[in-house]
């Protein structure tokens, strides 16, 4: 099968071609089974073709299957809107818009944030990661690959350290950092928003400081700042908990979703306090695929499927045997490589460094190959691609949990 009508500036991590998928497990076209701790970077976190999630798509494909809303309202995306009104968790009256993805809906925030505060300027951080959209790629805190060659970037954008035990930084040098901002790059009264995951992904799994979080949303509530937290690869389940940003005791004022929203069909939402949402002018919010009527389907079943209950449980069950094997392997210096464990919940990351502990990224493309070959595939992440992500689905049966985990340390014990 040719890929030569394939752009070659997609970047591609394993050179397979993947042909089918049960919950956790994958089979390629030569009919080869991998165990998927990628789960779709994030997407799957109800496994592939969940069977709740598949018949909603079937059932929904018989009655409609596409209707611009802003042309005229459908059911799927009314009812769906009134779901995740009471799935976030938060003490006010929520509003919202569906997108295609988490990259629209990190785009569509900044209009609903400029339209509410009559500014221009946001502060993102080191390590982010919110999109491939022109204007996401100014909020992402990094440059390689994503900005490259893309000349000027829609602005202004300031970026400020990122505070996580993961990384070593701290709150204090966090607020340090942002005291400088103020008093050298822009006044703070110029600033619009901050945006920020309360579990960074792309970035390598690190948690947000909990102090931080909490500092920052008195210093928003002060200054008139809107707070916009990006859940789209945290949110629904991955921690253990609804959302990632319930840990820190905070409430954002929005609230970016996508990813593992609808069971793998492209869809995102941007929701928040309906006061916001309802700021721009009508058909300042909108788009003809926005809120598809079988993605919309396909959401209301895994919001049927996400249940308390069930994260907390799925949650807990992968956080203890991903944390149980990682505290063997350090105690049984499984690996030279072996660097931190970071995130939290079901949502880790595994460090690879070499010996002085700087990051060790050509361990890391060593690994995704040994694991590729024994049937496990992994996804890297971090600044220094050094990081592995764990992203196998919530609803991963134990037994290939321990079977992919097994295949990791395996491989890990053969680096060099």
């Amino acid at each position: 099968m040719s890929r030569e009508t394939i752009s070659q500036s997609i970047s591609i991590v394993h050179p397979i071609s993947l042909s089918y998928g049960r919950n956790a497990e994958v089979w390629d076209t030569t009919g080869k089974r991998y165990i998927d701790f990628v789960g779709g970077i994030g997407v799957l976190n109800l496994g592939h073709c969940h069977p709740g999630v598949v018949a909603a798509i079937r059932e929904q494909a018989t009655k409609l299957t596409h209707y611009a809303f802003n042309a005229a309202p459908h059911t799927p995306y009314i009812e769906l809107m009134d779901r995740l009104a009471g799935f976030i968790p938060v003490d006010y009256p929520v509003s919202g818009m569906l997108t295609n993805s988490g990259a629209e809906a990190a785009e569509n925030a900044l209009k609903i944030v400029r339209g509410a505060t009559g500014r221009t300027a946001v502060i993102a951080f080191d390590g982010a990661f919110h999109g491939r959209t022109l204007a996401t790629l100014n909020l992402n805190g990094k440059v390689a690959p994503y900005k490259q060659k893309v000349g000027v970037l829609p602005g202004p954008v300031y970026h400020l350290p990122y505070p996580s035990a993961d990384n070593g930084v701290s709150c204090a040098e966090a607020l340090k950092a942002m005291d400088r901002l103020f008093s050298v790059e822009i006044d703070v009264n110029d600033v619009a928003c901050f945006i920020i995951e309360p579990v960074q992904g792309e970035g390598g799994f690190l948690a947000l400081d909990i102090e931080f979080a909490q500092a920052l949303r008195r210093l928003c509530d002060e200054k008139n700042i809107l707070l916009i937290a990006d859940e789209i690869q945290s949110g629904f389940g991955r921690t253990g908990q609804r959302f990632a940003f319930s840990r820190l005791g905070i409430e954002p004022d929005l609230i970016l979703l996508g990813k593992s929203i609808a069971g793998g069909v492209p869809l995102g939402a941007v929701v928040g306090r309906k006061a916001l949402m309802d700021n721009l002018p009508k058909g300042g919010l909108g788009g003809t695929y926005s809120g598809n009527p079988i993605a919309c389907a396909a959401a209301l079943a895994t919001l049927d499927a996400m249940t308390d209950e069930h994260l907390q449980a799925w949650g807990s069950q992968q956080e203890a045997a991903i944390v149980g094997r990682y505290e063997a392997w350090r105690s049984q210096h499984l690996s030279p490589y072996l660097g931190r464990l970071t995130g939290v919940g079901a949502m880790r990351g595994i460090e690879l460094t070499s010996a002085d502990g700087t990051p060790a990224p050509q361990q890391l493309t060593q690994l995704l190959s040994l694991a590729r070959d024994a049937g496990l595939l992994l996804m890297p992440s971090g600044k220094s691609r050094h990081i592995i992500r764990l992203l196998a689905p919530l609803t991963i049966e134990p037994a290939v949990l321990d079977e992919g985990l097994d295949i990791l340390q395996a491989c890990l014990k053969q680096l060099v």
